[in-house]
């Protein structure tokens, strides 16, 4: 080969080396391109997600609050209706007593001349039959008729029996007043005895012994408990509110028990009171029914929570009277239960208010 023939062998290899040198560089910068739009792509689709995932929390927040607010919303609706119910309640039982109040106090004033004035009567009848012991035929058959003797020891006992159910009366009517102090917007001097006396007598009806169940024994451990201040309607709630949970699960545990185990352990709500360290009173409500387990137990303060059927209870009795103990009187509420074992709630609250802070 020549060498001019050599020489253009070889422009012609350097040709081609060059020529692929540049592709090889186009190569590359494409390459590097494409790495930088699949970069920019990552980045984008990173940058999105993380913005919606941002959004998604900030809606889910948003929807809880609104939950929250809206179930907030619901419980006060709820405990203004509680409230008004029980306002309403003070109210109709206060008219009651009221009304019943005039005529046996005219009655109770009244037994007593009426028992003077028929012993005055008895004796000046016994003053003639002893003066004038022989009398004519009309007279004798009368008295026989009559039966005078029998006449004489009973109309006493029965002015005596109505004299005691007239009593009876009035302390109906004054527990009845009592327990309607829902008004009273201000802290009182009370006594507790007589608020958990006048909430017995307002759920009697629900303790006594009817045709298909047995009465439920209300056994009453008073200690010396001086008055304590509160406010007296708020706390004849959370009595309610309590004893009536009470009622309900003694009533239901009864439905799988028999005749002969009720004989033996009959439903029985105890209720003890006694003072703490001198400046506080304690208030134990106790069944002995089913109990309830951690699960429910943990939940019972919870606004709308309840183990009731649907109607029977909306969920709110327990909530507000842990409001009323702790919020409004600063004391406390306690839950002791255990399945089989029964529940007992333990009320504690400042005999003496203590001033907001």
């Amino acid at each position: 080969m020549e060498p001019k023939d050599w020489e253009n062998a070889i422009k012609n290899v350097e040709d081609e080396n060059l020529i692929l040198r540049q592709k090889l560089e186009i190569s590359e910068t494409e390459r590097s391109l494409l790495e930088l739009q699949n970069q920019e792509k990552e980045f984008l689709l990173k940058t999105v997600t993380q913005e919606f995932l941002d959004s998604e929390n900030k809606l889910k927040a948003r929807m809880s609050q609104l939950e929250k607010a809206l179930e907030n919303q619901q419980a006060m609706q709820l405990k203004l209706i509680e409230a008004e119910k029980m306002s309403a309640l003070g109210i109709l039982v206060a008219g009651i007593a009221h009304e019943i109040n005039n005529p046996v106090n005219f009655i109770y004033g009244n037994i007593t001349y009426v028992n003077d004035y028929t012993g005055d009567i008895l004796k000046l009848l016994e003053m003639y039959q002893s003066r004038y012991p022989e009398t004519d035929a009309e007279i004798e058959d009368f008295i026989e008729e009559i039966d005078l003797n029998f006449l004489r020891e009973d109309l006493l006992k029965t002015l005596s029996s109505m004299k005691v159910g007239s009593e009876r009366i009035r302390e109906i009517v004054l527990t009845l007043r009592n327990f309607a102090r829902v008004d009273e917007a201000e802290k009182k001097p009370v006594n507790i005895h007589e608020g958990l006396d006048s909430t017995l007598l307002i759920l009697q009806n629900s303790t006594k012994e009817k045709p298909d169940c047995k009465a439920i024994k209300i056994v009453k451990n008073y200690g010396h408990l001086p008055k304590v201040e509160c406010y007296p309607g708020q706390l004849n709630q959370v009595f309610m509110n309590i004893i009536n949970n009470a009622i309900d699960a003694l009533r239901e545990q009864e439905k799988n028990r028999s005749p002969e185990e009720m004989e033996a352990n009959p439903s029985q709500i105890e209720i003890t009171t006694s003072s703490l360290a001198e400046d506080w009173a304690k208030i134990s409500i106790k069944d002995n029914g089913m109990g309830m387990d951690e699960v429910v137990k943990g939940k019972i303060f919870d606004p709308f929570f309840t183990t009731k059927p649907v109607g029977h209870g909306t969920g709110l009795g327990l909530s507000i009277s842990y409001q009323i103990v702790v919020d409004k009187h600063g004391g406390r509420l306690d839950c002791i239960s255990a399945v089989g074992e029964g529940t007992e709630f333990a009320i504690e609250i400042p005999i003496v208010a203590k001033p907001r802070s």
